[in-house]
């Protein structure tokens, strides 16, 4: 049996672009160290989700370390877990931003956020001038994270199945009114409105005068990772809620910042799977961001850029004793002006024993023509156990944790 390595570049895949001559920053880019990687392994594409549905980072690593949509915390959860708050079922938490907003004819429109730096001190004391304001029996603790960014924790009996406030398209919407998905959300639904409109009356005159709520969930309680797939491993990230979703499936979490040196990030990052295997660790999951921050720019010669960046660091990968995978969470396409897209993503697995199919170049379009074919997240553990020679017997039943397999109970569509 081998230990596994994942590399996953967020936001990775791209769209084709009139000025990369009809490809994509990953078709047009240089990448001589990942073509060499394909070249050596079994190649695919990965939708996290689903074909044509685009997903948040939480939402598709959710389903590529093969846990269920219903097993789903909510991404406040792991905000809160990642900053080592205490989280318990009794609770539900929602992700609080303080903004500035303008009062218009059709609703609370936002105009920005606070300075980190500038704003630090200011933004701290509104969110506690609106700490513990209780309604309808439901009392709404505030728990300042940074730049007026906060986790909520409902107590009292609340639902969690209630929608944001945030509309996120911020130049398309404004504030809006949360609303129970179910009938059992009411009371919830209706309390954060009141609490909302509290909170605007609290900060009527301030520079930032709203707080808008999204990512509402509950904890649950899951399979741990090695209950699941009978791993053991490190899960490295810079970013809060990462480390808290590792947390919450019991994967240790080493946080590594991410610097403006995008190529040495991931040079350590490749440099530590080295370290934790020594240590003993069967699974390393290594998270980077910097594809991602590239395809948000909107321009496709950056993300290009990027990721010819990257390709430098895609070296002394330990192939020789571990299934090495390259892949990403999503799409993040350079344009047109949307977040995230349900496009393809490449998936590249090399290692020992693992055959070596006829692509030979890293790309969307290239890597669907490997050997794995089209993947889904649910589809990811699977088949690196299989190439690990971990794969669970299917036939028996070794194990008493509802989905160690990860299959076929996650296999349908989120």
């Amino acid at each position: 049996m081998h230990p596994i390595v994942v590399l996953l570049l967020d936001g990775l895949a791209d769209r084709a672009h009139d000025s990369l001559g009809g490809l994509s920053g990953l078709e047009a880019a240089r990448t001589p160290n990942l073509d060499r990687l394909v070249a050596s392994g079994s190649n695919g594409v990965l939708y996290a989700v689903g074909p044509g549905r685009a997903p948040s980072s939480e939402v598709a690593h959710w389903s590529m370390l093969g846990y269920r949509p219903d097993e789903f915390p909510g991404r406040a959860v792991f905000e809160a877990l990642g900053r080592g708050q205490d989280v318990s079922a009794e609770h539900v938490f929602a992700y609080a931003a303080l903004r500035p907003a303008e009062r218009r004819a059709d609703g609370w429109w936002l105009t920005g956020r606070p300075d980190p730096g500038r704003d630090a001190e200011e933004a701290e004391r509104l969110v506690r001038a609106c700490d513990g304001i209780t309604i309808d029996g439901l009392t709404f603790s505030l728990e300042h994270v940074w730049r007026g960014e906060a986790i909520l924790r409902v107590s009292g009996g609340a639902d969690e199945r209630v929608t944001d406030s945030d509309a996120f398209f911020r130049d398309r919407h404004p504030v809006l009114r949360p609303q129970a998905l179910v009938p059992e959300a009411e009371r919830t639904a209706i309390a954060a409105e009141a609490w909302s409109r509290e909170v605007i009356r609290r900060l009527d005159g301030e520079r930032f005068n709203v707080i808008t709520l999204k990512w509402w969930g509950r904890p649950r309680d899951v399979p741990t990772f090695e209950e699941r797939h009978g791993l053991q491993g490190t899960f490295v990230a810079s970013s809060a809620f990462l480390r808290g979703l590792a947390i919450a499936v019991g994967l240790a979490t080493r946080e590594e910042p991410e610097t403006e040196d995008a190529a040495a990030d991931l040079h350590g990052r490749v440099e530590l799977a080295h370290e934790r295997l020594e240590e003993g660790d069967s699974f390393v999951f290594c998270h980077v961001k910097s594809a991602d921050a590239a395809g948000h720019t909107k321009d496709p010669v950056q993300k290009r850029a990027m990721i010819e960046t990257l390709d430098g660091a895609v070296v002394d990968l330990p192939t020789h004793r571990a299934i090495v995978c390259v892949t990403g969470d999503h799409a993040t396409p350079a344009s047109p002006d949307v977040i995230h897209s349900g496009d393809p993503v490449p998936f590249v697995v090399s290692g020992p024993a693992v055959r070596a199919d006829r692509v030979r170049e890293f790309g969307e379009s290239t890597c669907a023509d490997g050997i794995f074919g089209h993947l889904r997240g649910p589809d990811m553990m699977p088949v690196l156990l299989n190439a690990a020679d971990r794969p669970l017997f299917l036939g028996s039943r070794p194990t008493p944790f509802d989905g160690a397999d990860a299959y076929p109970s996650i296999l349908e569509p989120l």
